[in-house]
């Protein structure tokens, strides 16, 4: 059950309440178990949807989620404020250092980091024309909420938060969560859910993810946050990660006494790359090709086939000689071949470059693979044979050589006879033919 909480002390919130209202035909209840100002009197419902109203501000409510009738998710319609224009936005709740605006020093309320995700895109989908949408760091209060919960705001000034069109867009969103689990479901004794550290208020690489790739993110400790926090507190960084039910650390910048520390507690610190490679890959998957070959953050990239795989992995290497010289004629062509039949695969400078390495499914991949870098081959040769043991390129090539040999002075004349064009040197014509040779470049398999 998805549970929205409204407080008349916030005037925006007050504004996507009524466009809430307006939004559904919903049914109305009284509570007299609890004054008006707490929650009771008029409740709201849909099947699956409590609305209540409070007099306090959101920040400053205690235990809120113990007021509604065992909620899966609570959402928080508020107002955002700040000098960031038409702004609809999402963010999670806790403190990582002092508490200054509500909630408990170093503490957290359960992040609703599927969830979250799924409203930060809807925002996007519903804003206004000239409203932008996004997400902030963890800030403020309340913190006592053992619910997964989030705010979602209209932002960022007095007009804002007095338009109903804004208002109806977040109050769109808000409905569009009713069945949205607050977790991304287990895969592999983990969710795909990560704590952010770094950055700014607004966090534009954390939001790049969520928009991208089949992540979520729970809690955000931007920079001014982890400021807040001073030395890296083991304390809190725990309560972060196990209030983001995450178990995944993405850092936005390099901070190696924090990645330390969180990998100590037994959290793994991975980059972006590694988000957007596991995209769409079972966890499972990914565990197997990183204990084959190695960690993504470290060069490993995974295959088309990765989606699908089950089962065991073939590590296999690759032909060192062949692999180099398809990779000079066509590298992009030839990374493609290995990232069709490979579950995963190593590379090399920066992941720029493939390794030797490839973990598939089935060892005849590997003779896939070789298939098409003998094709690759015949784009620079001219004929590419394949035998048991090794790939065959021949040529006919121009021998410098031989063309001293014959008097030719090297420069332009030279680079007319290897076009195939003949040249005249002391009154002689030098026949093309005459300075080749068949050469031939085996590639052992």
């Amino acid at each position: 059950m998805l549970g929205i909480v409204i407080s008349r002390a916030d005037r925006a919130s007050v504004n996507i309440g009524e466009q809430l209202l307006a939004l559904a035909d919903w049914t109305v209840e009284t509570d007299e178990r609890r004054p008006d100002a707490d929650g009771g009197g008029d409740v709201y419902r849909l099947e699956d949807v409590e609305l209540r109203e409070f007099e306090t501000r959101h920040l400053e409510l205690e235990a809120v989620d113990a007021v509604f009738d065992d909620p899966d998710l609570l959402v928080f319609a508020s107002k955002h404020a700040g000098e960031t224009g038409k702004l609809l936005t999402a963010h999670h709740t806790g403190n990582f250092g002092p508490a200054e605006y509500g909630g408990e020093d170093g503490s957290f309320a359960r992040a609703a980091p599927n969830a979250h995700a799924a409203v930060v895109k809807a925002l996007a989908r519903h804003a206004p024309g000239d409203y932008d949408a996004g997400m902030e760091c963890t800030h403020h209060g309340p913190t006592d909420i053992d619910t997964p919960s989030m705010f979602v705001e209209v932002g960022s000034a007095e007009p804002q938060w007095d338009d109903p069109d804004p208002a109806r867009a977040v109050a769109k969103a808000i409905l569009e969560l009713r069945g949205v689990a607050a977790d991304a479901p287990w895969e592999n004794g983990a969710r795909r859910h990560l704590v952010g550290f770094g950055g700014g208020h607004y966090v534009p690489r954390f939001e790049r993810v969520v928009r991208e790739t089949d992540w979520s993110i729970g809690h955000i400790g931007a920079d001014w946050a982890l400021e807040a926090m001073g030395e890296p507190d083991p304390d809190v960084l725990r309560a972060a990660f196990e209030a983001s039910g995450a178990a995944y650390a993405l850092l936005d910048d390099d901070r190696p006494e924090l990645a330390s520390t969180i990998e100590s507690l037994g959290y793994r610190v991975v980059g972006e790359t590694f988000a957007r490679e596991t995209t769409g890959v079972p966890l499972s998957t990914v565990e197997g090709v990183e204990d084959a070959l190695g960690r993504i953050d470290e060069g490993i990239r995974l295959g088309d086939p990765a989606a699908d795989h089950e089962g065991p992995l073939a590590v296999l290497d690759l032909p060192a000689d062949l692999l180099e010289e398809v990779q000079g004629i066509d590298p992009d062509r030839a990374r493609a071949a290995v990232r069709r039949r490979a579950v995963g695969f190593e590379t090399v400078e920066g992941g720029t470059k493939l390794g030797g390495r490839v973990a598939l499914s089935t060892k005849g991949a590997r003779s896939s693979i070789v298939d098409e870098f003998a094709e690759i081959l015949a784009t620079k040769y001219e004929s590419v044979e394949r035998t048991d043991d090794a790939v065959v390129a021949r040529e006919r090539a121009f021998d410098p050589e031989k063309a001293a040999t014959l008097g030719v002075p090297e420069g332009p004349a030279f680079g007319k006879l290897s076009a195939g064009q003949p040249v005249e040197v002391d009154g002689r014509t030098i026949d093309p033919d005459v300075v080749h040779v068949d050469r031939e470049h085996r590639f052992p398999l």
